[in-house]
């Protein structure tokens, strides 16, 4: 990646994250990063391809986490675990305004929008992680488990911008801990 383009992605990404994907221009990204608007269309032909560029590096730079989660962990179980408390680090984060993907959906609510369909790439990536860790936690179908996570994310993620993120996190791990418990009792018969 070159250095402005890389200098146009991080001005986008505080920006866009902080103040709202429509309420950012182009003009303002361009000051940010100082570079010029020649420099922005030459790596981002529209703002609709530098929103993509946004949201695909957000959903990068989560894919690696948890990419290391499973790798860092000995069991499914303690991978789930891991990135529970991984999205309880997000939420009480200086800054914090919520799940990247989430407030974009709500700004671009059509279905075929490029932005739109980012989103729904990286959620479907994430419910599809997400069952794949549960598969090993359990004898029968995880896809419910794993929906659940990602419901009880959303919500967090949500709620974590709006209220003491404290109390917001400890129900969000409990949440997680009770379907761990909840899946291996699945597997144990009991």
């Amino acid at each position: 990646m070159s250095e402005a383009r890389a200098r146009l992605l991080n001005a986008a990404t505080e920006l866009f994250y902080a103040e709202g994907l429509h309420a950012v221009g182009v003009d303002r990204v361009i000051a940010h990063a100082q570079v010029t608007r020649a420099t922005l269309y030459r790596h981002f032909p529209s703002k609709d391809d530098l929103l993509v560029a946004y949201l695909t590096q957000a959903d990068e730079a989560f894919r690696a986490r948890a990419d290391e989660a499973r790798a860092s962990e000995r069991t499914s179980a303690d991978a789930v675990r891991t990135l529970g408390r991984t999205i309880t680090g997000d939420i009480q984060s200086s800054g914090f305004r919520g799940c990247a993907f989430l407030n974009a959906a709500a700004e671009y609510p059509d279905p075929s929008h490029p932005v739109h369909l980012a989103v729904l790439a990286h959620r479907q990536w994430f419910l599809e992680t997400m069952t794949e860790l549960f598969s090993g936690i359990g004898k029968i179908d995880p896809e419910p488990a794993a929906r659940h996570f990602v419901m009880l994310r959303d919500g967090a993620m949500t709620a974590g911008c709006l209220a003491d993120p404290q109390p917001i996190c400890e129900t969000f791990l409990r949440g997680v801990e009770g379907l761990l418990t909840f899946r291996s009792r699945e597997k144990s018969g009991t």
